[in-house]
């Protein structure tokens, strides 16, 4: 089994370790996500690291990763680099493993630094945490900046903004960053990308909704008639999921 490897310049003492990544991350007990893929907290080198291990593809993403477009492990080593470049939080990247099995994609991992939090953004839509309003103000803002820079989360939801409290001033961290989009985002645009929240007070959007407009001199009534619109089509969406699985 071949293999690529791209590593940070900053941990070139990880070669070795990449190399034999499959063995450690196998024998590695600490895990924090198990779903299509999976995340492991391993201490690499002295240094508290999470080691992501992506599902193999299917046959058809196998060739398309190994010929025409990047696989989701060089992805998330790329937009890692560019959001540090933006100043953007993101666990730091130490590097990329990806093994080919006749030719193909096979296994790949991204290593990155741990980075320690208080609470993800799920459990402030949960009202599990004080200061509610507060933080999704700070975080609204966080996100009009994360806009005006150019930066598209694809899969921005409830459990990959990590967030650190520190003397009431909050900082959020991009996680599960292999599907970005760098590109010039309107206001109007900029709304939809709430659309992945699942809220428990509907009041807490009107207040994304309203930190946004003011934040991009946008209509305010057309800002909550987005992000309301965008929360309608989502929980739409994930009744149906439950009724179709309630009857399979």
């Amino acid at each position: 089994m071949s293999y690529k490897l791209q590593i940070n310049k900053k941990y070139k003492n990880f070669e070795h370790e990449l190399i034999n990544i499959q063995k450690i991350f196998t024998t590695a007990d600490e895990t924090i996500h198990k779903a299509r893929n999976e995340l492991k907290i391993i201490e690499i080198n002295g240094l508290k690291c999470v080691v992501k291990s992506f599902k193999i593809p299917h046959l058809i993403n196998r060739v398309a990763y190994t010929y025409f477009r990047d696989g989701k492990a060089k992805k998330s080593f790329n937009n890692a680099q560019k959001l540090s470049e933006l100043n953007v939080n993101t666990p730091e990247p130490i590097g990329i493993i990806e093994f080919f099995n006749f030719g193909l994609l096979n296994k790949s991992y991204f290593i990155s630094l741990y980075e320690p939090y208080n609470f993800t953004i799920r459990e402030v839509f949960h009202h599990k945490v004080e200061d509610t309003q507060e933080i999704l103000k700070q975080f609204t803002r966080f996100t009009y900046e994360l806009h005006k820079k150019g930066v598209w989360h694809v899969d921005y939801s409830l459990g990959n903004i990590l967030i650190t409290n520190t003397n009431d001033t909050f900082k959020f961290s991009l996680v599960d960053i292999n599907r970005m989009q760098f590109k010039e985002i309107s206001a109007s645009e900029g709304l939809k990308n709430f659309n992945k929240f699942w809220v428990k007070e509907k009041n807490d959007l009107v207040i994304i909704a309203k930190e946004y407009a003011s934040l991009s001199s946008f209509d305010e009534s057309t800002a909550i008639q987005i992000i309301q619109s965008e929360a309608q089509k989502l929980e739409k969406k994930v009744n149906l999921k439950r009724r179709i699985k309630a009857n399979i």
